[in-house]
C-alpha cells in the first residue's frame, strides 16, 4: 500500500496523511490536475467521485460528488487557494448541496499537499486543518482517515 503514515493532533486540528509512489513528481502531480485521473483516486473504491468542474488555478474552483454503494450522492467543493506545480497546492474543501452551495454546518477544510522527489520516487503529504475540534471528530467519525487511506491506494494502478 502507498500510504506509510497518519497521524491526527487534536491540539492543532490537522489530520497528516503521507504516501510514497514510485513515480517522478511530475507524473503524480498530472492525477491532481486531470479530473479523469482525479475521479479515479479521490474517493474510496466504494464511494467513487464524479467531477463536474475542475478549474486548477489559483482561485478556481472544484464542485464534485461521490456516489455510494446504494446510489446516494455525497457533494463537495473545493476552492483552491495557492498552486505551485509541480510541488504544493493548497485548497479549502467543503459539503455542498444538491444546487453545488455550500453547507455551512459542516465547516470548511484547509487542505495543502505537497510533493517532493525522494530518488526519483515522489512522497506526497496531505495535511487537513480544521475549524474545530468538534468540526474534526465529526470527519473522523464520518470514516475520513480510512477513506483517505483506501482513495490513496488506488493511486499505483492509476500511475502505471
Amino acid at each position: 500500500m502507498t500510504v506509510i503514515s497518519t497521524s491526527k493532533s487534536p491540539e492543532d486540528l490537522s489530520f497528516v496523511i503521507v504516501a510514497e509512489f514510485d513515480a517522478k513528481v511530475e507524473r503524480v502531480w498530472q492525477i491532481w490536475e486531470d479530473p479523469r485521473q482525479l475521479e479515479r483516486w479521490w474517493g474510496p473504491p466504494t464511494w467513487p467521485a464524479t467531477f463536474e468542474l475542475l478549474d486548477f488555478t489559483p482561485g478556481g474552483k472544484a464542485n464534485y460528488y461521490m456516489t455510494g454503494p446504494d446510489g446516494e450522492k455525497a457533494r463537495g467543493w473545493w476552492q483552491f487557494t495557492s498552486i505551485d506545480k509541480p510541488t504544493t497546492l493548497s485548497l479549502d474543501d467543503g459539503f455542498a448541496d444538491d444546487n453545488w452551495e455550500p453547507v455551512d454546518s459542516m465547516g470548511v477544510t484547509k487542505m495543502q499537499t505537497t510533493l517532493e522527489d525522494i530518488g526519483g520516487r515522489t512522497r506526497m503529504t496531505m495535511t487537513s486543518t480544521f475549524e474545530s475540534a468538534d468540526q474534526m471528530q465529526k470527519m473522523i467519525e464520518m470514516g475520513m482517515e480510512e477513506g483517505v487511506r483506501l482513495a490513496m491506494g488506488q493511486i499505483d494502478d492509476i500511475l502505471r
